[in-house]
């Protein structure tokens, strides 16, 4: 059995670190009780991930937006139930598509089995939020529909790449709003949907957690070029040994300048392991990189702006704190 969440980030109160902690409890009670089938193999499939660990980010944030309402209000926990379920349910297909073969350091579902019983999986675990969802009202059906779009589309957008006259950084970042940061703003308007709080503070807290979530991937972006596989706990160069274009990467292709040739030429399909040293050292002082930061920067002072517009309690020092790691993790 995979460790008990924990709540990592800088909380400035204890009392809210407590509530969360105890939220999130109960949420990853709820989260295995949710996945059991008469069916023992359809058990196991879907505990899979789940017992593999994370950190449980979306419901953590439906339980620090639920701060802003009445936190204990019943569909609070079933709320980021769903959310863990519907991204669980993503990092199945996600695997299948990219053929990986390790998920949170254990065997992927498709290399434990195969790909059709990761796919089902994945399936199975959408119709389990779906189920979780039919109890908490058609608003939020609604939205969860609204947001699988996104999520769908992003993928699609991403799989098939920027259009003929589509400018591919534009192109990228909406990819990465509807990816990443559309189910991270629902996680957010949940939480403070479910506990009641006022349709100005909804909108403000799903802003900023769109925001939020964009930047998070902007930031891996920096990461994958800039930080030792100390720091990261990954091999640096990853993205760029699978030719997958970033916004580092995206920067340095839009250049025309004949003294970024050489980076340009490693950068434009899959970087062979005998020239990662050279593309990563040449990137790592490119101007693309700062740019990139900037782009982050701009996400998260988006996010702070709505927040700061929020109540003056414990839970917006704690999205405020969220804005500065997102910075700060990135180096």
């Amino acid at each position: 059995m995979a460790a008990p969440p924990v709540v990592d980030l800088p909380f400035v109160d204890e009392r809210l670190a407590r509530d969360v902690a105890g939220g999130l409890a109960a949420v990853e009670k709820l989260l295995r009780s949710s996945v059991e089938s008469e069916d023992a193999f359809v058990t196991e499939a879907s505990r899979h991930l789940i017992e593999a660990g994370g950190k449980r980010f979306r419901a953590m944030l439906v339980l620090l937006a639920a701060q802003f309402g009445s936190g204990t209000a019943p569909g609070v926990v079933p709320g980021a139930v769903v959310m863990e379920l519907t991204h669980l349910a993503t990092l199945y297909h996600d695997d299948v598509m990219d053929e990986a073969r390790v998920r949170r350091g254990s065997p992927s579902a498709n290399a434990r089995w195969d790909n059709t019983v990761a796919i089902l999986t994945g399936d199975y675990l959408f119709a389990q939020a779906s189920e979780i969802l039919a109890d908490l009202g058609a608003e939020l059906i609604r939205i969860q529909a609204q947001t699988f779009s996104r999520l769908v589309r992003g993928q699609i957008r991403e799989t098939i790449g920027p259009r003929d006259g589509e400018d591919p950084i534009k192109h990228y970042i909406d990819v990465l709003a509807d990816k990443t940061g559309s189910l991270i703003a629902t996680s957010g308007r949940f939480g403070a949907m479910l506990a009641g709080a006022p349709d100005d503070i909804i909108d403000r807290v799903t802003r900023a957690c769109e925001a939020i979530g964009v930047g998070w991937q902007l930031g891996d972006d920096l990461i994958d070029v800039a930080a030792t596989s100390a720091e990261s706990g990954k091999l640096p160069g990853t993205d760029l040994r699978e030719g997958i274009r970033t916004l580092p990467v995206l920067y340095v292709l839009s250049s025309t300048d004949p003294a970024d040739a050489r980076l340009r030429e490693l950068l434009a399909g899959p970087v062979g392991e005998e020239d990662i040293e050279e593309a990563l050292t040449l990137l790592r002082s490119h101007v693309a990189m700062e740019r990139a930061r900037a782009e982050l920067l701009d996400w998260t002072d988006r996010a702070r702006r709505d927040l700061a517009a929020l109540p003056d309690i414990p839970a917006r020092a704690a999205f405020m704190a969220l804005c500065d790691y997102v910075v700060e993790r990135s180096g």
